[in-house]
């Protein structure tokens, strides 16, 4: 498997495991320099905004008190699609930029009488990844989420 299926294949698993809401499993598929962040540009105040910017071990204790939170429980399901992966020179790290629309599936809404069931866009964005590729295998080193909005609403104290 050449290095731009084997990244592509790990974007599309971690996706996989973010919409099970696995997030220890998808933090193993992380480097233990791993760092995330979620950014968006505002045109308002012309400048970049940083929601997160978090290590890996920022994230594990994120996952470990999700289930303390007052959470909307409407899941969420990505659709991500990788519009590029770009190997090093020496073919250990590769550079991938992916498409991301985040959906929610309304449990009970604003008006759970009328929102429940519905499906709404939650995000759009982009994935800026950088991944290590050794024996076939890729393992994230980094993530920024650009987002497109600006404003982020009830369960997005989620990894996105």
């Amino acid at each position: 498997m050449s290095t731009c299926e084997t990244v592509r294949d790990a974007i599309y698993q971690a996706t996989a495991l973010l919409d099970d809401q696995k997030w220890n499993d998808w933090l193993s598929m992380c480097d233990e320099s791993f760092q995330y962040s979620i950014t968006s540009w505002s045109p308002e105040i012309n400048y970049n905004m940083t929601y997160l910017a978090a290590s890996k071990k920022d994230m594990h204790h994120l996952v470990d008190l999700l289930p303390k939170h007052n959470t909307d429980h409407s899941p969420l399901h990505r659709h991500t699609s990788v519009y590029s992966v770009t190997p090093s020179d020496d073919g250990k790290t590769a550079k991938a930029v992916s498409s991301v629309l985040i959906f929610q599936n309304m449990l009970d809404g604003t008006n759970s009488h009328i929102d429940a069931g519905e499906s709404r866009l939650f995000l759009i964005g982009r994935y800026i990844d950088t991944l290590q590729v050794e024996d076939g295998k890729a393992t994230f080193l980094s993530r920024e989420l650009k987002l497109d909005n600006r404003r982020l609403d009830k369960g997005s104290h989620w990894p996105l």
